[in-house]
């Protein structure tokens, strides 16, 4: 098999695994209504390499399929990063309701 082909199923792979967490998180997010348990800098490194995985590619002018499985993933991150600031806010108001209720 060439070492290139290989190369290419072999980065697919890898962010297609990757990218099967993404839609499990996005889903607990909307399911916790919380943002206890996230860290917003990770998944902003992550958003990174992904971005950086994007544009050694357009550098190379390599669009194989791993290429557009990057931009799928870096979408589901921010999707999360917006669920992020959106249950952030639903925590501050849970806190306010809480001690107005004391």
């Amino acid at each position: 098999m060439d070492i290139k082909l290989l190369s290419n199923i072999l980065e697919t792979a890898m962010i297609i695994s990757f990218g099967i967490s993404w839609p499990l998180s996005i889903i607990r997010s909307l399911r916790a209504r919380s943002a206890k348990g996230k860290s917003l800098l990770f998944m902003l490194f992550i958003c990174f390499g992904y971005f950086c995985g994007i544009a050694a590619k357009t550098i190379k002018g390599d669009f194989n399929l791993a290429y557009y499985f990057y931009y799928l993933n870096v979408t589901m991150v921010m999707i999360d990063v917006a669920l992020y600031f959106r249950n952030r806010k639903l925590d501050r108001e849970a806190a306010e309701a809480a001690k107005e209720n004391k």
